[in-house]
């Protein structure tokens, strides 16, 4: 009998074939916390004395959530977590670097290795086809002390995706639109694996914002297979000697198959105040927006900024709409710097910020007041989530976020990326009006 890819990788390292349901303990690969859940875990290995990390140089505390800090609190923090590291040999990511998700992608994640995390977009990895998947910050910390870890193996959800992306349909849209689907629990603990030629054909960019957005629905993972695009990205980062191929079986046994035509897709946005509470675009459109973000985990890659570049090209922003930008990692802001996209950006009127989680986590820079709505290319937009319980946050991709940044309001982005202006036909521009 077939294996699915989540059974595969945790057999592995437990050493033998396993089946959903069952429970194991496996060595952990990588691990990683950032600077709102690591202090607990530090504390309460402290407490227990234990305060060791097993394998230090692929252990990873990073300065993401409110870097730089704005407040005294959080700044003491920091100074936790650097002391653990120096106690410990464990590796800083320092303030600037970027997104826990994005650096521990680019710089230490390895197809079919299992990565935890005290974040729940850990399972981010699973475009890397790792079983990549987050914890509570105490489970973290006694993986990191110890090396290990357990799991009850997943059930997993085949999600194939077939056809062509209508141009302004992306990646985004289709995780928008399967959650909008199973729901924000529909998945719950289990392993949500991609396949079909859509997913074969997207970038490793495009597959780290569905895996990103698995534990929207409830999943344990994300994870995708690994092929030449994979390959290719190990090359760039000096780890191409770590790369294997890793794919799930075609006679594994799942528990639900669900199939999306993706040339069917529109761009999707999801409402206040939960993540499956989704809508057509034909269904959102005319809502004034008061600040866009672009950004995050999710969607703050060079792809992402690109597009965002093609929308706003020989347009203007909206003067009372703000426009916050924050490449996800110090790599991805220094090529936007080198291809011009941050002069455009700038120019085009966005604050543009240090890499990190910025926003996001309503933490400092860009929270809301009272009534406001935002249109972000975050992961979640819960009640409060970017700093005030009075504001409204909508989820959607770049392109349909950024076109907001242009007209003010929600609007069908696919009226911005027209290539030619058809013959005898009149492009239809941005509706003004405003609710």
């Amino acid at each position: 009998m077939g294996k699915t890819l989540a059974e595969k990788i945790i057999g592995k390292h437990a050493g033998k074939e396993v089946s959903a349901g069952e429970i194991v303990v496996v060595p952990v690969d990588v691990c990683l916390m950032q600077d709102g859940t690591a202090p607990l875990a530090i504390r309460q290995l402290q407490k227990i004395n234990l305060e060791k990390a097993a394998n230090p140089k692929r252990t990873v505390l990073f300065l993401d959530h409110a870097a730089p800090s704005p407040r005294k609190e959080l700044s003491n923090d920091h100074i936790t977590i650097r002391k653990f590291a120096e106690k410990t040999g464990c590796k800083i990511s320092d303030v600037g670097m970027g997104i826990c998700h994005q650096v521990i992608f680019e710089q230490y994640l390895n197809p079919g290795e299992i990565l935890i995390g005290a974040d729940s977009h850990t399972c981010t990895g699973g475009a890397m086809a790792a079983f990549s998947t987050g914890m509570g910050s105490t489970d973290v910390a006694i993986g990191i002390a110890l090396g290990k870890t357990w799991f009850r193996v997943p059930e997993t959800f085949k999600i194939e995706v077939t056809g062509q992306f209508q141009p302004g349909v992306y990646s985004k849209d289709l995780i928008l639109y399967l959650i909008g689907l199973i729901g924000a629990d529909g998945a719950t603990y289990k392993s949500l694996e991609f396949t079909g030629d859509t997913i074969d054909n997207m970038s490793i960019s495009s597959r780290m914002t569905l895996s990103n957005m698995a534990i929207e629905s409830g999943a344990k993972a994300g994870l995708i297979q690994s092929d030449k695009k994979t390959k290719e990205f190990l090359q760039k980062w000096g780890r191409v000697s770590k790369y294997k191929e890793l794919k799930g079986d075609e006679d594994a046994v799942f528990e639900k198959v669900i199939k999306i035509d993706a040339s069917r897709l529109a761009p999707t946005v999801s409402f206040p105040h939960t993540v499956d509470n989704t809508k057509p675009i034909n269904e959102s459109l005319e809502i004034k927006i008061d600040q866009v973000f672009l950004g995050t985990c999710t969607n703050g890659r060079l792809e992402d900024i690109e597009i965002a570049c093609q929308i706003i090209k020989g347009r203007k922003k909206n003067p009372k709409t703000r426009f916050i930008v924050v490449p996800a990692s110090k790599s991805v802001f220094l090529d936007a710097m080198s291809k011009g996209y941050i002069k455009q950006l700038v120019e085009f009127g966005a604050a543009v910020l240090a890499p990190g989680c910025g926003p996001c986590v309503g933490v400092h820079e860009g929270i809301l007041g009272d009534g406001e709505n935002c249109i972000s290319t975050q992961n979640r937009n819960f009640k409060g989530r970017m700093g005030n319980p009075d504001a409204f946050i909508y989820l959607a991709s770049p392109a349909t976020a950024v076109a907001a940044a242009v007209a003010g309001e929600i609007v069908d982005p696919r009226e911005f990326i027209a290539k030619k202006k058809p013959k005898g036909r009149k492009v239809k521009t941005a509706r003004r009006k405003r609710k």
